[in-house]
């Protein structure tokens, strides 16, 4: 069998413009892949092609081998979730509500949430650490406090392959170690593949097992993280002068920025 996801020659984006152009990336049931790369280089756009959020202008996504446009969505949904940036949701939900939105597709038509179904979802609060805000309208959460919601959300659909934009971001660096532990130890444990757009290379260095550094909507390196995050491929795509070093605790490589007055 080949790979969980395989995107192949794949070309999208925006109305007539193409922001990923002719890409190509296996993603390996089991792995820890994080999209790193400078603002306007596709990390989104390449996410939600994948996820079906958007259509394809050409190539293909197969998850499983199979074209995810020919998947029932319903089941898609009980394989793949996503977490957006976009968290809107126009409606006033509690933070339980949402969370048990993630329990739809393993529900039939017209049928109300099971005894089962608000077990899952207290536990994925409770995950999230976000178990206090369960009767908190989402209205009136903090940028942070709904981040860590939506990834209850998220892990109520029990999917196989989870795709993650930015989920640090507006957390403090507490609750950011503490969502990256939950999302390793249910990389490691549970074999929960995860696709992450992280802009923290630190971060990504210490928690992927793979990277793939985009620019301008294609591949400029894929890798391990000794292999990508090198100071000659960031400086290459950031235009920007790092260091790059081992991590003392982890052995991973370590960026250290510049400024310009070091130069």
């Amino acid at each position: 069998m080949g790979a969980l996801l395989r995107i192949n020659n794949l070309y999208g984006g925006y109305h007539k413009k193409d922001i990923i152009k002719g890409l190509s990336l296996d993603i390996n049931e089991g792995d820890f892949l994080v999209i790193i790369g400078p603002n306007g280089s596709g990390k989104t756009t390449l996410l939600r092609l994948a996820s079906r959020v958007l259509k394809l202008k050409s190539g293909g996504v197969f998850y499983q081998d199979e074209d995810i446009f020919r998947i029932d969505l319903k089941e898609f949904c009980r394989q793949v979730a996503f977490v957006s940036g976009d968290t809107a949701t126009g409606f006033p939900l509690t933070a339980m509500e949402l969370v048990l939105m993630g329990r739809i597709p393993h529900l039939k038509r017209l049928q109300f949430e099971t005894k089962k179904d608000i077990q899952i979802a207290q536990e994925m609060l409770v995950l999230a650490d976000a178990w206090e805000l369960q009767d908190k309208r989402i209205d009136e959460l903090s940028a942070g406090e709904l981040q860590r919601v939506v990834l209850a959300r998220a892990l109520a659909q029990e999917p196989r392959l989870l795709f993650l934009d930015e989920p640090t971001a507006h957390l403090d660096i507490g609750h950011q170690i503490q969502i990256l532990d939950l999302l390793k130890k249910l990389n490691r444990k549970n074999n929960l593949t995860i696709v992450m757009i992280l802009h923290d290379l630190n971060l990504a260095s210490v928690y992927s097992n793979r990277i793939a550094l985009l620019d301008k909507g294609v591949i400029f390196k894929e890798g391990s993280p000794e292999e990508v995050l090198t100071y000659q491929n960031i400086e290459a795509v950031y235009k920007t002068v790092v260091l790059v070093n081992n991590n003392s605790l982890t052995g991973k490589p370590n960026v250290v920025l510049v400024p310009g007055e070091n130069r």
